[in-house]
């Protein structure tokens, strides 16, 4: 016997159960068939323009930096921009996003862009955001080639491009419609692996409280928002 299952067998026995109770069973059915929702709190209840406003300002509270373009043919300026700005080499890596791949990188022919997962070594990320969460300035990005996960976690920089009509004012606006445009679970066809959630650089405090960026991922985040809602 598993440490697994001894674990779980003593809280069975403490709860005089078997997991098997049919009506124990159709509760858990019957929670992830419907998907209830808890109390959503009204800050991001906003009309579009208030909206994208407070997502900025949630990104910014918790040390991420926002630059706004109109079109997504302008994300590559910006991803330069910011490179030239923080004296960065001119080199990227991205994911197999369509959506990124569409763009004009050849307008910056000094920037060298990479495609495919990281290996380590790869100092600036570039990922695509499926969603965005204004009330807590949170990027929704899906794993797989388009944005490999790599990305999230090991270039000290990520850049991360957002569409304006993305920015959905709560987290559960963003699952719903995560299924409805995915279905319920993962299999062919249906939600990735992993759905990561991404609130400003990575961070911890477990020292003395004192706040170090970069601890356990890159220690910049920076939202590229494209265009309007």
């Amino acid at each position: 016997m598993s440490a697994r299952d001894q674990v779980l067998g003593a809280i069975r026995r403490a709860l005089a159960v078997t997991g098997e109770e049919p009506s124990r069973r159709k509760i858990v059915a019957d929670r992830l068939a419907d998907h209830p929702c808890g109390v959503i709190p009204a800050r991001g209840q906003l009309l579009p323009a208030a909206r994208l406003a407070l997502f900025q300002k949630r990104v910014e509270l918790v040390a991420g930096t926002v630059a706004r373009v109109a079109t997504a043919e302008d994300v590559p300026a910006a991803v330069a921009a910011y490179l030239r700005a923080d004296g960065l080499p001119p080199a990227v890596r991205r994911g197999a996003d369509p959506r990124l791949g569409a763009m004009p990188w050849e307008r910056e022919p000094s920037l060298a862009v990479a495609v495919g997962a990281s290996a380590g070594d790869d100092l600036v990320g570039v990922s695509h955001a499926v969603a965005a969460v204004a009330e807590t300035g949170t990027l929704v990005l899906l794993s797989g080639p388009d944005n490999p996960t790599t990305l999230n976690f090991l270039p000290d920089h990520h850049l991360v491009v957002v569409d304006a009509a993305t920015v959905a004012g709560d987290l559960e606006t963003v699952l719903s419609r995560l299924r409805d445009t995915w279905g319920q679970g993962g299999g062919p066809g249906g939600l990735p692996r992993n759905v990561h959630l991404i609130t400003g650089p990575s961070r911890t405090a477990d020292i003395e409280q004192t706040l170090i960026l970069g601890a356990h991922g890159p220690r910049r985040l920076h939202v590229i928002l494209v265009g309007e809602p």
